[in-house]
């Protein structure tokens, strides 16, 4: 099979979300709330477990009253803020503006980095005239992200599902990333790191690569395989 086209997942396979700590400091500077040093830590780590901070793990226990809301959180905006702002209002706070605030600093570019080898592998596909779509659950407009970091230039579409309300591992939506780059899903790649989410794309004839969700410093070249896979 020639690989025409590579379809990359946007949170622990291009990018890396900042960790909760950074996450929870940057709230509480914008709006100048102080937090004991004693608390922050605990609290961070508290915010981490409600799996509150989207890009970051996965809640160690969704809330009953917040299960189906879960269940379609990346089918629009409004769904996205309500889900993760309702997971973090599990977390008592010293001041409720920081639920939203903290909500709108996962989405600010600087909350995010990419992995080392990202704009390696992004420009090597492009250097081999083969398109690139990111395939994305998410509530929220990533590409300035990409903008900002220097990767836009490297991908050829973008497929949210909050744009669509469809969100991964319903095949439509890989179907219409597929669709944008103009190739058939048998001679596409599809990357990830979410084996239930991202995995989905098999159903519709893609190969599928995985890669580990980890922190940028613990993953610095894994996306280089995607590159031997091409050939």
């Amino acid at each position: 099979m020639a690989i025409k086209g590579v379809l990359f997942d946007f949170s622990g396979t291009l990018f890396r979300i900042e960790s909760a700590e950074a996450w929870l400091g940057a709230a509480l500077t914008e709006l100048a709330v102080t937090l004991p040093d004693a608390e922050s830590g605990p609290t961070a780590a508290a915010l981490e477990r409600a799996g509150a901070l989207p890009g970051g793990a996965h809640p160690v226990a969704v809330p009953g009253h917040l299960a189906e809301l879960w269940a379609v959180r990346d089918r629009s905006a409004e769904l996205h803020r309500a889900a993760f702002t309702g997971l973090a209002r599990e977390v008592p706070l010293p001041d409720p503006r920081l639920y939203d605030a903290l909500y709108d600093r996962h989405m600010a570019p600087p909350a995010w980095r990419p992995y080392a080898d990202a704009a390696e592998v992004l420009a090597g596909l492009r250097e081999r005239g083969i398109g690139v779509a990111v395939v994305s659950n998410i509530g929220w407009d990533l590409r300035p992200v990409f903008r900002t970091h220097g990767l836009d230039p490297y991908v050829d579409a973008y497929v949210l599902s909050y744009e669509h309300e469809i969100q991964k591992p319903d095949t439509r939506l890989f179907a219409l990333a597929c669709e944008a780059l103009g190739v058939d899903p048998r001679d596409t790649l599809m990357v990830g790191d979410d084996r239930a989410a991202d995995g989905g794309a098999a159903q519709l004839g893609c190969a599928v690569h995985f890669v580990d969700h980890l922190p940028v410093e613990r993953r610095p070249d894994a996306l280089r395989s995607v590159l031997d896979l091409i050939g």
